[in-house]
């Protein structure tokens, strides 16, 4: 399912994986975010995805001219998750619909995991 817009100058056509791509380096750029997640893991297992996988941890969706975003995050232990939330939210929203002129409708946080940082 490709993001395609016709405007006068012909067809733009953006994947899936582009837009994730994109909404995953908002949501690590978040304050509090240690990283992103498989969305399908079972409960009590947390993988946190290397660099490159990153963009499996969300998932979009085409809901009429809009976009809905799904992110799987692990959030810094200590942090207010409902604040780390809200901005992971705020950011990714603002970045999708720069790179692609398109409405967001929804951004969808769900924190499947807590992390302790090193401390040095």
């Amino acid at each position: 399912m490709a993001n395609t817009r016709t405007t006068v100058h012909g067809k733009i056509e953006v994947s899936p994986q582009a837009v994730s791509r994109v909404a995953s380096r908002a949501a690590l750029d978040t304050y509090g975010v240690v990283g992103l997640t498989y969305p399908h893991l079972r409960d009590g297992l947390v993988e946190v995805l290397q660099r490159e996988s990153h963009h499996k941890g969300v998932e979009i969706r085409q809901q009429g001219e809009q976009l809905v975003v799904d992110l799987y995050v692990v959030v810094e232990y200590g942090t207010p998750i409902s604040e780390v939330a809200r901005n992971i939210a705020s950011g990714v929203k603002f970045a999708v619909e720069k790179a692609l002129g398109q409405t967001v409708a929804q951004v969808n946080i769900n924190v499947k995991g807590l992390r302790v940082s090193d401390r040095d």
